[in-house]
């Protein structure tokens, strides 16, 4: 598929708060057919992203810009249960207006443990269930519930801690990104696209023993990514073969870009 001039890759952190230097935070980005390679933070004073400064990195990067794929590896949305249990509307942009509500993860000195053990916000008033898992959770195999907390390869806490920042880039950059697939399964010609990953189906691929495990996975989405855009494998990403109770619940819950 053509028409994206470069691709960036993100391996996702939710620990600590979105203004501390992270080290699980790794940001890799390709252009045309030149290898992935490390981007850091602008600032020459930190030597590892933050939330708050990769969001906003990410918004200056995508403005205005050449279209490019971002592929960020926490979950985007939440199981089908999670909406029922709260009589939400089945729409993205309320889902996230009422996440955000409850989980303050993105103001400052706020973490997603205190939230969770209820020493700011209300994040007792929108928990999920651990055994609560999306379709594109259960297609892509070992695939973790975003409910689940403290188990090793877990993604529960960078998404608690990331879905605040994806909201920010919707409300900076408005229609020049198209975040799939709640804006809908095909990206209009010059838009750029934000997606879900899931490094563990590609790290395997991209050996790299001088790298660190998060920044072998952040190497790997790009690298993937880059793959995927110069042959007919993104096309194919981007219209999974679900039958249409399936496709009407994963653009509710989200999808992970490469599961078809």
């Amino acid at each position: 598929m053509s028409g994206f001039a470069r691709v960036i890759g993100v391996d996702y952190s939710g620990a600590r708060t979105a203004d501390d230097p992270l080290p699980g935070l790794r940001v890799y980005l390709a252009e045309g057919h030149q290898p992935p390679h490390e981007v850091r933070p602008p600032s020459a004073a930190r030597r590892h992203w933050t939330r708050r400064a990769l969001a906003h990195w990410l918004a200056e990067q995508l403005h205005d810009s050449p279209p490019t794929v971002v592929g960020i590896d926490h979950g985007f949305s939440f199981p089908l249960a999670y909406f029922e249990r709260y009589g939400l509307p089945l729409r993205w942009s309320d889902f996230l207006d009422d996440f955000c509500r409850h989980w303050i993860t993105d103001q400052p000195g706020v973490s997603v443990e205190d939230v969770r053990r209820g020493r700011v916000g209300a994040g007792a008033m929108r928990r999920g269930e651990t055994r609560w898992r999306r379709l594109a959770d259960r297609a892509a195999g070992a695939a973790k519930s975003v409910f689940h907390f403290d188990v090793q390869g877990a993604v529960a806490k960078s998404t608690h801690a990331g879905l605040p920042w994806l909201r920010f880039l919707r409300d900076q950059l408005g229609s020049q990104v198209h975040f799939w697939p709640f804006d809908g399964w095909d990206v209009p010609p010059g838009r750029s696209l934000i997606a879900e990953v899931y490094p563990s189906l590609w790290r395997t691929s991209f050996p790299a023993a001088d790298l660190t495990p998060d920044q072998r996975d952040a190497y790997a989405i790009a690298a993937r990514l880059q793959q995927a855009i110069h042959s007919s494998e993104l096309d194919d990403w981007l219209h999974p073969a679900l039958d249409d109770q399936a496709r009407a619940q994963a653009a509710v819950e989200g999808w992970i870009l490469g599961v078809v």
